[in-house]
């Protein structure tokens, strides 16, 4: 029977955005904020020589990832990131899959995003106010070359 509205679905809701987790190789690492888990198809614009009609097609190219930026709070000796950057630094890091997967109120995995061949592109360590009272947070930015649901 299909839900009318009427009365709130015992069985359909949101997802909540605040429990998430972050697999890096086989590591779970504690992030406070994901972005820019985003996709794009650029169109490509065509008309053949001998089209009666005077405008263009448009059809699917060329796909683009964007990159992935984790942030997360800075711990006395708490180097993960770093080091992860460091390899890249040396060129030394190999590309890895990274799963980001939204929980359920049970704490299960209800869906997940995978990055192919993500590496660290970008590293930012926290801003520093004598006047300030927020956490210390540092930032990593992820390159990627696909992001696919994870059935």
């Amino acid at each position: 029977m299909a839900d009318d509205g009427k009365s709130q679905s015992q069985t359909t809701w949101p997802l909540v955005k605040f429990s998430f987790l972050v697999t890096i190789g086989n590591t779970e690492i504690m992030f406070q904020e994901v972005t820019g888990l985003n996709a794009e198809t650029q169109a490509i614009e065509y008309r053949s020589g001998s089209s009666k009609v005077f405008s263009t097609v448009k059809m699917p190219g060329l796909k683009k990832y964007g990159n992935v930026t984790l942030k997360k709070g800075i711990f006395k000796d708490d180097k993960v990131l770093k080091k992860m950057y460091d390899l890249v630094v040396m060129n030394t890091f190999e590309r890895q899959a990274i799963t980001i997967s939204v929980l359920d109120e049970k704490g299960g995995t209800a869906m997940s995003w995978a990055l192919t061949n993500a590496f660290p592109c970008k590293m930012t360590v926290t801003d520093m106010k004598s006047d300030g009272n927020e956490a210390a947070v540092e930032t990593m930015e992820l390159a990627h070359e696909g992001l696919s649901l994870v059935s």
